[in-house]
């Protein structure tokens, strides 16, 4: 990663403990996934409403980090490639008592069905 250090900023902290927009409308996710540029937590891929790569396609912030409990890897939405990276500022995950999916209280019955 070393050609585009510059877009990722170390001392940032996440946003919050879970997906911003989802917290925003009462939504819910399967993953979480952090933005290395700016500390955006968003929704994956899996989920309903995607937010992760939503915030990629506005910001052009090209690097996230999982935010889940346990997982390191950093994903380059450019070249679509896994990777190492450096330790961002803490939390590096979302709370280790919060299900996935989740949040608590707010995933549906049939979430299986609405994963992507």
């Amino acid at each position: 990663m070393s050609d585009d250090a510059d877009t990722i900023d170390t001392e940032v902290p996440p946003s919050g403990t879970g997906c911003a927009e989802c917290d925003a409308v009462g939504g819910w996710w399967v993953h979480l996934r952090r933005c290395a540029t700016c500390g955006h937590v968003g929704c994956c891929d899996s989920s309903p409403a995607q937010h992760a790569t939503a915030h990629h396609r506005a910001t052009g912030h090209r690097y996230i980090q999982s935010f889940e409990p346990g997982e390191d890897w950093f994903f380059d939405y450019r070249t679509e490639d896994l990777l190492e990276g450096p330790e961002l500022a803490a939390p590096t995950s979302h709370p280790a008592d919060q299900p996935t999916p989740g949040p608590a209280g707010r995933v549906p019955a049939d979430w299986r069905r609405q994963v992507h």
